[in-house]
């Protein structure tokens, strides 16, 4: 068995010149960007593993160690069908069968970056990708830019990789029969009666020190026709229900919903607020510890809908600290959409953008699933894959980064939850697309 030490972004010549002579069944590739250390027993482990198993791509978990001296185990996800994000975790180290890997690669085109990637998602169609759920391998830590892990594939610095990564992915959905063709269905907008033209959605869950802000600044939209505000208070128990209260108590537009259930994630609460009678013609997300960017944010969506005639609108916001002050990378517009393949490119990525606004017809008919992480992901790719979306590239909302918010500094096994849960939302995507393209 041959090791070899890699940047995971590596050309397929260089790659093709490193495999040419390689002649082992097995080849154990380390990560050039970490400073990884492979436990003595781990290598032994995976063979044995992969022998036994028949697998193709073997990887596990990994223990960081930080300069302070403590250490923190880090698990990785169970390798899905949908796992094709290219920022897939794993870990350190990974053993691939050599001969697989030489022919994914003399397929590929010539990527600058893409070769590793793209291989890993040939050699995944046959789901001999395996998780092997012990540690392998020891991390030096290394300090992260703020919004590094989160927000990379948007950063404008990182476009050229993306670029790759997305052709690459298409070229795995054309290969699978998943791909589909640019989404041309509208919807008849005018269709239905609303006493609103829009609602904004807030749910929200104590969040006493910021829900009147996120308030205020729905209220303070000015919209040529009626419009509300849904808050869907779930059971908060740190005064935000009397700050809702007192409020709602001035403003008629203002309504206040307290599900039964105790039991509802976010994306219950949605479901809640769209199938109130009172729930506008246009659904418009708004986080609970967030603002839009002026007054006229939901003008401008609803111009969209009017214009476009579709079920979805996104648009684009900031990252802004508690005070509003912006902090990296600053504008998140998913430049990276097309109408021509946007649809198919967004299973790869980790998210829409916002705000996020729906046609409440489709919204109500799709539903949002009942979870908090990961519900706005799921109605997204739910209703591009058959629907025409459009998108809104300036400034329209503020996002609060702070020690409140519900992804603030999750351990290393939430988010393997998040991811293992999203890729389980591509699993069912992919399968669907193909039982779509089916004569």
């Amino acid at each position: 068995m041959k090791t070899i030490e890699i940047d995971p972004l590596i050309s397929t010549m260089e790659l093709r010149s490193i495999l040419d002579g390689i002649d082992d069944d097995y080849l154990l590739i380390v990560n050039k960007r970490w400073n990884v250390t492979v436990r003595p027993d781990a290598v032994k482990r995976m063979m044995q593993i992969a022998y036994d198993a028949g697998v193709a791509w073997l990887y596990g978990d990994y223990v960081v160690e930080r300069a302070d001296g403590s250490t923190e185990f880090h698990p990785t996800c169970d390798y899905l069908p949908g796992s094709f994000r290219d920022d897939f975790d794993f870990g350190g180290v990974i053993l691939v069968r050599t001969s697989l890997l030489k022919n994914a690669v003399w397929i590929c085109p010539h990527y600058q970056y893409a070769a590793l990637y793209a291989a890993r998602l040939i050699i995944s169609a046959e789901e001999l990708v395996f998780h092997l759920p012990e540690t392998l391998s020891y991390v030096a830590d290394r300090p992260l830019r703020e919004g590094e892990a989160q927000f990379d594939y948007v950063d404008p610095r990182n476009r050229a990789v993306q670029i790759e990564m997305e052709l690459a992915f298409t070229a795995y959905l054309r290969m699978t029969g998943a791909f589909l063709s640019p989404r041309t269905r509208l919807v008849d907008i005018d269709a239905g009666d609303f006493a609103n033209e829009v609602s904004v959605i807030i749910p929200v869950k104590n969040r006493a020190r910021t829900i009147a802000d996120a308030v205020a600044s729905a209220l303070g939209q000015k919209l040529d026709k009626p419009f509300n505000v849904i808050v869907v208070d779930n059971h908060s128990t740190d005064g935000t229900s009397e700050v809702l209260a007192a409020l709602a108590a001035r403003e008629p537009r203002l309504l206040v919903i307290t599900p039964e259930p105790d039991d509802l994630g976010i994306g219950g609460c949605w479901n809640r607020a769209v199938e109130h009678p009172e729930c506008g013609r246009y659904s418009v997300q708004l986080d609970s510890d967030d603002r839009y960017k002026t007054e006229h944010t939901l003008q401008k969506i609803v111009d969209c809908f009017r214009r476009e005639r579709v079920a979805m609108v996104v648009g684009s916001y900031e990252l802004t600290d508690f005070d509003g002050n912006p902090i990296p990378p600053g504008l998140i517009d998913h430049s990276e959409w097309t109408q021509n393949n946007g649809h198919n490119n967004a299973l790869r990525i980790n998210g829409f953008g916002a705000p996020r606004a729906f046609f409440t017809p489709v919204i109500r008919e799709v539903g949002v699933p009942n979870v908090s992480y990961g519900e706005d992901y799921g109605v997204g790719i739910r209703i591009t894959r058959v629907y025409k979306m459009a998108r809104i590239f300036e400034s329209l909302y503020l996002c609060r980064r702070w020690e409140g918010n519900s992804d603030h500094a999750v351990s290393p096994r939430v988010a393997v939850e998040h991811n293992h849960y999203k890729d389980w939302l591509r699993t069912i995507a992919l399968k669907a697309r193909k039982k779509m393209n089916r004569p």
